[in-house]
């Protein structure tokens, strides 16, 4: 089941807009880069994969509004996933401000969101194949296109790739817990953390996942449980405080989660409370479990104290649902994410292989494919 998370459709970016899950399956249809920055800073659209995508698509969509603008007797649209790029007639429109227009709307894109390693991965390949693609206006426009549409084949290819190397990792009567939500709706459709378990359910096996709620959106409660449901697999939902009981009872297994980031030592960032969990299976010896592609590994950073972490407004944690749960005045403290130390970390899964124990030699020889 891949679910149609993000697309490219007729000149217009299509996402599930997943603030308003799971009450409402809505897909929304961004025509202007500002819509697109807009439901990036608002998590209509999320997770590291999801948002890489999200970046190459907007790149795009900055093409399609300046075309509009400069294209005489305009197609209704210039790209397709589907039916590629629309010819059309370049006469007056030079290959330098096709150019610089992108290079505009990859600054634009990079300032949404600073942690995601694989948005800036996805824009700079998007930018290399502008920068290369040829001479015209027209070649420039289809390299930028080919590349932004294959980032989103490679990417399905990447996660159903992650779930082979990963199901291996799950064991007939396992309890599992993940954290936030790294399902098909953080990617191009089937997911990371989550895919391990898809792909070890479609092999036969039986298991239990436990599904922090992830505050202060609560991305485990509406998205996680939501594509569990989906997929008929046993799940039970818990408050993040809760996941210390749980452990201290022997009914946790392995924790599995995605990641937005990872340094090149081997730290990783991810959805903050993460790291707690990373700590609970330290002491009560059990394996923490990374899945994340290749585009999250980011090797100029040395280590995780390096990641840049994203700080939201403290309303997100003074409401719920857009209603006041703390007194007015209340300060609160709210980053998006936190760092765990490579050394709590059993393994990495990825499309290429399962990194043990990692560290700097052995995410340096990763590298090197």
């Amino acid at each position: 089941m891949i679910l149609p998370t993000i697309d490219y459709r007729k000149g217009r970016v299509e996402i599930i807009d997943q603030t308003l899950l799971p009450g409402r399956l809505r897909v929304l249809r961004l025509r202007s880069l500002a819509e697109l920055e807009e439901a990036i800073g608002s998590l209509r659209v999320r997770g590291a994969p999801a948002i890489g995508l999200a970046a190459a698509y907007g790149m795009l969509l900055s093409l399609e509004e300046h075309l509009r603008k400069r294209v005489k007797g305009a197609p209704r649209y210039f790209f397709d996933r589907g039916s590629f790029v629309t010819p059309f007639s370049d006469a007056g429109i030079s290959a330098g401000e096709i150019r610089r227009a992108l290079e505009s709307a990859r600054k634009r894109i990079a300032a949404t969101r600073p942690t995601a390693a694989n948005l800036f991965w996805a824009l700079d390949r998007v930018a290399h194949a502008a920068r290369h693609g040829g001479r015209d206006p027209f070649e420039i426009c289809c390299s930028t296109a080919a590349e932004a549409f294959w980032i989103h084949h490679e990417e399905l290819e990447i996660e159903l790739a992650i779930g082979r190397n990963g199901e291996r990792l799950i064991r007939d009567g396992m309890n599992v817990l993940t954290h936030c939500n790294a399902g098909g709706l953080a990617t191009a459709g089937f997911g990371t953390a989550l895919g391990v378990l898809y792909a070890a359910w479609e092999k036969g096996k039986r298991f239990h996942v436990y599904v922090d709620e992830t505050r202060p959106l609560l991305q485990g409660a509406r998205l996680t449980a939501w594509e569990l449901s989906r997929r008929r697999i046993p799940h039970t939902l818990l408050c993040d405080g809760a996941a210390a009981s749980l452990f201290a009872a022997g009914k946790v297994d392995a924790v599995v989660v995605g990641a937005d980031r990872v340094a090149a030592n081997g730290d990783t960032a991810n959805k903050v409370g993460t790291l707690g969990l990373a700590v609970l299976c330290a002491r009560y010896k059990r394996p923490f479990y990374v899945a994340a592609p290749a585009s999250t590994f980011d090797h100029s950073i040395p280590a995780g104290s390096s990641i840049p972490i994203e700080e939201r407004g403290g309303r997100e944690v003074t409401s719920i649902g857009g209603r006041r749960i703390a007194p007015e005045g209340t300060r609160a403290y709210n980053p998006a994410f936190d760092v765990t130390p490579a050394t709590l970390v059993r393994a990495i899964v990825t499309e290429r292989g399962v990194i043990k124990h990692p560290n700097s030699a052995k995410i340096r020889l990763f590298a090197k494919g």
